[in-house]
């Protein structure tokens, strides 16, 4: 496969299963050549919710994906973090930086408040409370503030607020081009996220519309399962190069020690 798998999880966030090493005998049985760890981060308190690792398991997360770079030396592995995006988290998301030497960080936007995580399906009833269209509209002002901070280098799942199919009726199209005008400027870039065909929304992340506008933006791409078990990675890889064809793109971003490299898709 002429891409990598650029979105893991392992057992350490709890709402996924097996260990790396198990994500990364399945990518090379489907015959991929390269894949990325990326677990979501701690936050700054441990409580803060029920699906991410904590503080003191960072360490065995990175020997974990060591053990599995020298049990596959034919497989190319690199170690990153899914990392929440949250305003007044940015020193702390420094300081994760400083820790390890990540090959990439995916920034990505869950709670548009500090308390709803809007894709979290024990708290779908808070949809009923609010407006899709302000809903939409705060995520998208966080996800831009995500991609002006400097702090990532790949912005995950960018249109999350469809997974449960609630859409707005007014048009969102302001929101996608502030949100692309600011990645293209950083020059990041965002991943098309097969996740989304698992979910109520049964569509890639993001919409062909963003893609198609990340394009004409000249905005990098990368691809992830967002796999939380070692059967999903790599999973509906073909549909989203498809995707990616449809609408130009001839190449896909490559990272290695937060440096970035075009390759042919």
């Amino acid at each position: 496969m002429s891409t990598a798998d650029y979105h893991m999880h392992t057992a350490l966030c709890r709402h996924a299963a097996g260990e790396p090493i198990d994500y990364a005998a399945h990518a090379v049985a489907i015959g991929l050549t390269e894949i990325g760890f990326s677990d979501h981060s701690p936050m700054l308190r441990d409580d803060f919710d029920n699906w991410r690792m904590r503080f003191d398991q960072l360490d065995q997360y990175v020997e974990n994906v060591r053990k599995a770079q020298k049990a596959f030396p034919q497989l190319t592995i690199k170690l990153s973090l899914e990392v929440d995006y949250l305003p007044g988290h940015e020193d702390w998301i420094r300081k994760l930086t400083s820790l390890h030497p990540w090959d990439y960080l995916i920034g990505s936007v869950h709670y548009v408040s500090d308390s709803w995580d809007i894709d979290n399906p024990s708290k779908l009833s808070q949809w009923k409370n609010r407006d899709p269209y302000e809903v939409w509209t705060a995520y998208f002002e966080r996800l831009t503030m995500a991609a002006d901070s400097g702090l990532f280098d790949i912005v995950g799942h960018a249109d999350l607020p469809k997974k449960f199919r609630i859409y707005p009726e007014r048009d969102c199209t302001p929101l996608f081009d502030r949100f692309l005008t600011t990645v293209a400027r950083k020059e990041i870039a965002i991943e098309l996220n097969t996740a989304g065909l698992r979910k109520d929304c049964k569509e890639i992340y993001p919409s062909k519309q963003i893609v198609r506008m990340a394009k004409e933006r000249n905005v990098a791409i990368t691809f992830g399962s967002d796999a939380h078990a070692p059967d999903e990675v790599g999973m509906d890889f073909s549909k989203a190069m498809e995707l990616a064809r449809s609408v130009g793109y001839t190449h896909w971003r490559r990272f290695t020690q937060r440096k970035s490299e075009s390759v042919k898709l």
